[in-house]
């Protein structure tokens, strides 16, 4: 999958905007091995935009396209295998088990290609070893976003969505995410899509885009 095209998308909730960004009601493609942050405050749509690439959302105008082939002409059951092995989606609610531990979460995608001795070295690197075997139900928020982004890169994957994916992280620990994440988007060849309400701090090599 080598680009995402928008063309003259505006979600139906935002129907009336009169979308003056760079992506809304705008020609816009993202390329494949390139990094973008999407920037907008609450409410303007930034989690709608990463749930239709991901196919978790269609209520919108216009037309959005996976190289040539329309979103609204895949089926759901072919959009999960997109999610399980091209278009990895780190949602901003996680979306974690908290009854499951960290390694039961992340382990939960059947197409994961990493082993457990990466997982751990990863996890480790991130700080949240010790916490791999503890139900998500009894970690900090902050411990929460690190496991979200481990199952987010562990699957094989084309392009990364990561939704306000420094919200519960300080400084420190969103340096060591992004660095993690550069590395992995790199090794695998993958675009990144990203989120921020408006912090550009960790988003030195990425085309900032207004929605």
């Amino acid at each position: 999958m080598q680009l995402i095209h928008f063309f003259n998308i505006i979600p139906e909730p935002l129907a009336d905007s009169p979308g003056t960004g760079r992506i809304w009601r705008q020609n816009r493609v993202f390329f494949k091995e390139k990094n973008y942050v999407i920037l907008a405050g609450s409410g303007r749509g930034k989690t709608t935009l990463i749930n239709i690439i991901g196919g978790i959302r269609s209520d919108y105008r216009g037309d959005a396209f996976f190289d040539e082939t329309n979103l609204r002409d895949i089926k759901p059951d072919d959009f999960a295998r997109i999610r399980a092995t091209q278009v990895s989606v780190m949602h901003q609610d996680l979306r974690l088990f908290p009854e499951l531990t960290a390694r039961q979460n992340i382990d939960l995608n059947p197409e994961n290609d990493r082993d457990a001795v990466y997982i751990e070295k990863m996890a480790a690197r991130l700080g949240i070893l010790p916490q791999l075997d503890k139900t998500c139900g009894r970690m900090s928020l902050g411990q929460q976003q690190r496991v979200a982004l481990i199952r987010a890169v562990v699957r094989p994957f084309e392009w990364l969505l990561l939704d306000e994916l420094f919200s519960h992280l300080d400084a420190i620990n969103a340096k060591i995410a992004m660095e993690c994440i550069a590395e992995i988007a790199k090794e695998r060849r993958a675009g990144i899509i990203a989120t921020s309400l408006g912090n550009t701090d960790m988003f030195n090599d990425f085309e900032i885009l207004e929605l």
